[in-house]
C-alpha cells in the first residue's frame, strides 16, 4: 500500500468534514473539497505513473476511499468512482479516448451506462450523432469528460457503443436528489445531436471483452466510502456515550457504564472492521491475479458476496449506533443522521444486490445454469 496516498487523504478529510454539509446542501461537492483532493493528487489514483498518476492498486484505492469518507460520504464516493472509471476507460475506448482522459491526470472523468428510452446513436461518415440521456452520473458538475453507452437501433445487436464525450458538449439536468449522498452530484447528462469523432467510439464489433474482474474496482471504490462514513459514526457515538450522555430515565450516568450498552458499541464496531477485512481480502485477490488470468465464476460469486455482506455490516453497525446514541442522532445538524443516510444509499448499489447474488450462489452450487446476472 502506499502510505503517501494514505498520508494525503488523512490530511483531507478535515476539510472534506467541515464542507460536508455544504456538499449535501449544494447537490456536488464543495469547491474547497474538490481542491483538498486534488491537491493530495486523489483524482490520479488509477491514472499509470507514466501519466502523472499514482497507478495505486485495488488495496490502497480501498485504504484512502476509506479515510475520504471519514469526512464526506459523498465526495469520497465520487473520487472513487473517478479512479474506477478511469481504469475501465483505458479497457473499453480507443487510444485516441484514452489519450484524452489521461491528458490531465488530475481530471474527473464521468461514466454511466444508465440510459433512457428513446436514447440513441447514428453512424453518420467520420463518427456516431448521439441524443439522449444518461443519468447518475457521479460527479457530472466536476467531469471534463463522460463516458456513455449509446444504444444503435439498427445495428442487430444489443450491445451499446462506447462513446467519450466533453462535457461541454452536453448539458447536466440536476436530477440527483436522494435520501443520501446528496451531494456526489450524479445527475443527468443530456446529448442533442452530438457529433462524436471515430477516435472517441467504440462500436460493438470493435469492442474488445472486459476481464469480469474489472467490475470488481467499481464496487470496491463505492464500498469503501461507506466503510469510512460508517468509522466516522462509530467515532462521533462513541464521544457521546463515554460523555454525558446516560439513557434516559436509568441508574446509570453515562451509557458506556451499561454493560450491555458497552456490548451494543463493540458490535458496531465488530460489524464494522469485520466489513472493512472482507473488502480488503477481495481488493487483494483481484489485485493478486496474474494479468490476463481469470477467476473461476464460482470464485467471483463468492468474493461478490462477501463484498454483499460487508455492505449489510455497515448497515447494521449504523443501526446499532443510532440505538445507542437516541433520537437526537436524526437532528439535521448532527452529522450521525447524514453518516446514516449515506450508508443506507450506498450499500445499496446494484453491485451488492444481495438477492441476486443469492440466487446466482445457488444456481452455480446446483449447476443451474447460466447465472441471471450479467456482471459474472
Amino acid at each position: 500500500m502506499n502510505e503517501s496516498l494514505l498520508d494525503a487523504a488523512r490530511k483531507t478529510v478535515p476539510t472534506l468534514l467541515a464542507n460536508a454539509e455544504r456538499t449535501e446542501r449544494d447537490l456536488t461537492p464543495a469547491p474547497d473539497s474538490v481542491a483538498a483532493v486534488r491537491a493530495a493528487g486523489l483524482f490520479a489514483l488509477t491514472v499509470p505513473r507514466a501519466a502523472g498518476g499514482s497507478e495505486a492498486d485495488l488495496v490502497t484505492q480501498v485504504e484512502v476511499l476509506t479515510e475520504l469518507g471519514r469526512g464526506c460520504a459523498s465526495t469520497a464516493w465520487v473520487v472513487g468512482l473517478n479512479a474506477a472509471n478511469k481504469a475501465v476507460a483505458r479497457l473499453a475506448l480507443p487510444d485516441p479516448a484514452q489519450e484524452a482522459v489521461l491528458a490531465d491526470p488530475d481530471s474527473v472523468f464521468c461514466a454511466t451506462q444508465v440510459v433512457s428510452p428513446g436514447s440513441s446513436g447514428v453512424r453518420v461518415p467520420g463518427g456516431l450523432r448521439v441524443s439522449g440521456r444518461w443519468s447518475m452520473a457521479s460527479g457530472a458538475e466536476l467531469a471534463s469528460l463522460a463516458m456513455i453507452a449509446v444504444p444503435l437501433p439498427d445495428a442487430g445487436t444489443p450491445m451499446p457503443a462506447m462513446a467519450l464525450v466533453p462535457l461541454s458538449d452536453l448539458s447536466v439536468d440536476r436530477t440527483w436528489r436522494a435520501a443520501g449522498l446528496g451531494g456526489t452530484s450524479s445527475h443527468t447528462l443530456v446529448a442533442e445531436d452530438v457529433l462524436v469523432p471515430d477516435g472517441f467510439v467504440t462500436f460493438p464489433e470493435a469492442a474488445r471483452p472486459i476481464p469480469p474482474e474489472a467490475m470488481f474496482a467499481g464496487g470496491l471504490t463505492v464500498l469503501a466510502p461507506m466503510i469510512g462514513a460508517t468509522h466516522a459514526a462509530l467515532d462521533l457515538v462513541a464521544d457521546a456515550i463515554t460523555g454525558g450522555r446516560a439513557p434516559y430515565m436509568t441508574t446509570y450516568a453515562r451509557v458506556a457504564d451499561s454493560p450491555l450498552g458497552r456490548y451494543w458499541f463493540t458490535e458496531a464496531r465488530r460489524r464494522t472492521d469485520t466489513a472493512m477485512r472482507r473488502t480488503l481480502r477481495v481488493a487483494e485477490v483481484v489485485d493478486g491475479l496474474p494479468a490476463g488470468s481469470e477467476l473461476p465464476v464460482t470464485d467471483r460469486v463468492e468474493l461478490r458476496v462477501e463484498l454483499s455482506t460487508a455492505a449489510r455490516e455497515c448497515r447494521e453497525a449504523m443501526d446499532l449506533l443510532l440505538d445507542l446514541h437516541g433520537a437526537s442522532g436524526f437532528v439535521d445538524g448532527n452529522p450521525l443522521q447524514r453518516y446514516w443516510r449515506d450508508v443506507a444509499v450506498g450499500t445499496r448499489h446494484p453491485f451488492f444486490t444481495p438477492y441476486i447474488l443469492a440466487e446466482d450462489y445457488g444456481r452455480l452450487e446446483f449447476d443451474v445454469l447460466p447465472t441471471a446476472s450479467f456482471a459474472l
